[in-house]
């Protein structure tokens, strides 16, 4: 029977941990390693409902996009993040992560949102490495005016609402971000795109853009993220048929468009 070491090596070698920002918290965050593996759920974050999905399921292993522990500190219960902790390790639940290392692996979160929004010719911004990878990726569309592209983000990502900003030039090569790659902005532009899709934009960002002439889209956090979701659990369950693999029913996006 395959362990808790055996799904975080595959995910590791999908999504190597030297491809992560030096001050992300990837890999096994708590749980047994040796801990033999029967179901996994899959989810975008480990927040309490998706722990509790968890335990309802019959899990022994949580593998989600964000981390459960993002920084040094004491587990209690007088955090949010402490108690999840505590609950997984209390139900003898392990949790993994494949955070930044996912975000710039091939064929991780950006290259899934670039085929998610039907961009042909996709190349990393600014590559590294051997095989290369980075964070931003950019791609083709047939030139079109914003409003289109616009419709066509907020239609394949199942956004409730977009923010956005316009840079006063068609749509023909667009820059995508998954999660808060906003202050990349300069690279999107430096690679000659007109389109910087992304999430979590500061207010100045989006005046910024204006002056950069660059229509700038807010699709948000969980929306240009969560169709890794998917990929990274087919993966899973193509590496290792005998473990049962679903994906989360109750994770969404908490906020909400009056």
């Amino acid at each position: 029977m395959s362990t808790v070491a055996d799904v975080l090596n595959a995910i590791e070698a999908f999504a190597p941990t030297y491809m992560k920002e030096s001050w992300d918290n990837v890999g096994l965050n708590c749980g047994r390693i040796d801990r033999e593996v029967h179901k996994i759920l899959v989810a975008l974050d480990p927040f309490t409902h998706v722990c509790e999905e968890a335990k309802a399921c019959g899990a022994d292993l949580l593998v989600t996009h964000h981390a459960l522990i993002w920084k040094p500190g004491f587990v209690t219960d007088e955090s949010t993040w402490g108690r999840n902790t505590l609950y997984l390790i209390e139900n003898g639940i392990a949790h993994i992560n494949a955070h930044t290392n996912l975000d710039c692996a091939p064929g991780g979160v950006n290259d899934v949102l670039a085929q998610t929004l039907g961009l042909t010719d996709v190349q990393i911004i600014d590559p590294q490495g051997d095989p290369a990878y980075g964070l931003l990726r950019s791609g083709e569309v047939k030139e079109q005016p914003l409003s289109e592209f616009l419709a066509t983000v907020k239609e394949n990502l199942h956004c409730d609402g977009l923010r956005y900003v316009a840079g006063g030039q068609p749509v023909r090569k667009v820059a995508v971000g998954g999660g808060a790659c906003a202050g990349e902005m300069m690279d999107a532009v430096r690679a000659g795109c007109d389109t910087f899709v992304t999430s979590d934009i500061k207010y100045n960002q989006f005046w910024d853009a204006q002056a950069l002439g660059l229509n700038l889209i807010d699709a948000g956090h969980f929306h240009t993220e969560n169709p890794i979701v998917r990929v990274l659990a087919d993966k899973i369950a193509a590496a290792f048929p005998e473990i049962q693999v679903i994906i989360s029913e109750k994770h969404r996006d908490c906020m909400k468009f009056y």
